[in-house]
């Protein structure tokens, strides 16, 4: 019996020393885009495409975990990966598409967290933003990674509790959200928001984003028993991380739903301002609050992980990994942030600038998805740990599923 639960105790602080590097993915799909994206589902169509939530998660705890593979079995981020293995005039190219991918990420990150300002403190959208940037390039240019790491955790646990408080003071219909959560449904002039809701948790800087900080827990390449060790906690670390992400997406939309729906006039809420003031009358005012505060946290962690993921694929185009000290890493972190800032002084409307960089992604996705795919089922990169036919299949299929609703985002908005 104590040999059991003292079993069972070194499993849970094994799987706790590994815990982080899927958290900090997490915060990239509930970012401000995903919180407008979300809204929209839930305001105009009530619990019906909390479906795509559960889909979405699903595709990404696949597409996540084979990130996470190829980092722990060669030591190697994706974009390191693709500048090894990829001809140079190939790799240039993809890379380059996913630096623009971030910035776009990080537009949408630092817009979200400019907005909440505004909310709390009325100060401008792009003071705020400016506010923002500084905030951001402070904790990536003088924090550790792990200090990073912790902040993140804090910051989408405070997330995860705001939307709890929310959705418990809310007048949540369960019986219709089992439903909408697992039978799919294409309400008329639904499938834009079924889309963008897509496009917003299926993110392409996470998947070089978790590539990277995936190897924070590695010790020893060469000893399979440690690869194998580190791909079981990985999956746990990864499949724990994008439940709680289901978990805060879902919340957002029962909110909106729950709050904003109503089936003889439903009205989209596009504004995540007009959201946060019309919650105040149909909940009160420390909702109104507690949204506009989890929304600037979620602005604030997830402008970090856009700006670490920016820094990976910029050093990873000259072969290096991610190193704060070191001048690829700081020029691709300050080419990633600083474009993006600069575009939000040219926006006259924040929501526009959250949908475009949306579109943005989801155009650039399908190229990480098909790069990662050749990558991990490459014996040449992969050797004894390439994907399994199986494995192969499945990815595929969510590559060309993931393609095909993107592309088709391009003629349905």
């Amino acid at each position: 019996m104590k040999q059991n639960r003292k079993r069972k105790e070194t499993a849970s602080m094994n799987f706790l020393r590994y815990l982080g590097p899927g958290l900090l993915v997490t915060v990239g799909f509930i970012d401000p885009g995903n919180w407008a994206s979300n809204i929209a589902a839930g305001s105009g169509y009530g619990y019906e495409l909390l479906w795509m939530v559960t889909l979405s998660t699903i595709m990404l705890i696949f597409l996540q975990h084979n990130a996470a593979h190829l980092g722990i079995v060669t030591g190697k981020c994706l974009s390191e990966a693709a500048s090894l293995y990829l001809p140079a005039w190939l790799k240039n190219t993809i890379l380059a598409t996913a630096m623009m991918a971030a910035v776009a990420t990080a537009m949408a990150e630092i817009l979200g967290g400019a907005i909440a300002l505004q909310m709390l403190f009325g100060i401008p959208i792009k003071l705020g933003s400016m506010m923002i940037l500084v905030l951001v390039l402070i904790c990536e240019f003088t924090s550790a990674y792990k200090r990073i790491e912790k902040l993140i955790i804090v910051f989408v646990s405070l997330i995860g509790f705001s939307f709890l408080f929310e959705v418990w003071i809310a007048d949540i219909d369960w019986a219709q959200a089992a439903v909408g959560w697992v039978k799919p449904s294409f309400s008329e002039h639904s499938m834009p928001v079924i889309l963008s809701v897509l496009g917003a948790v299926v993110m392409p800087h996470n998947l070089f984003l978790h590539s990277e900080i995936i190897q924070s827990r590695q010790w020893n390449l060469e000893d399979d028993e440690v690869i194998a060790r580190q791909l079981k906690y990985e999956f746990k670390d990864t499949l724990f991380s994008m439940i709680i992400g289901w978990a805060i997406n879902s919340a957002m939309i029962l909110m909106a739903a729950a709050t904003f729906f109503q089936p003889q006039n439903a009205k989209q809420v596009d504004d995540l301002a007009t959201a946060g003031k019309m919650l105040t009358p149909l909940l009160g005012n420390a909702a109104s609050v507690i949204f506009a505060a989890a929304l600037l946290l979620a602005g604030i962690s997830s402008s970090i992980t856009a700006g670490m993921a920016g820094g990976t694929i910029f050093s990873g185009i000259f072969n290096k990994p991610y190193e704060i000290k070191s001048k690829e890493t700081r020029w691709g972190i300050l080419l990633t942030m600083i474009p993006a800032a600069a575009v939000i002084l040219l926006i006259d409307s924040p929501f526009q600038g959250l949908l475009y960089s949306q579109m943005f992604l989801g155009m650039q996705l399908p190229i990480t998805v098909f790069t990662q795919i050749y990558l991990t089922s490459s014996k040449k990169v992969m050797g004894k740990y390439a994907n399994s036919l199986q494995l192969k299949i499945a990815l595929f299929a969510i590559a060309v599923i993931v393609t095909l609703l993107n592309i088709a985002l391009l003629f349905v908005q």
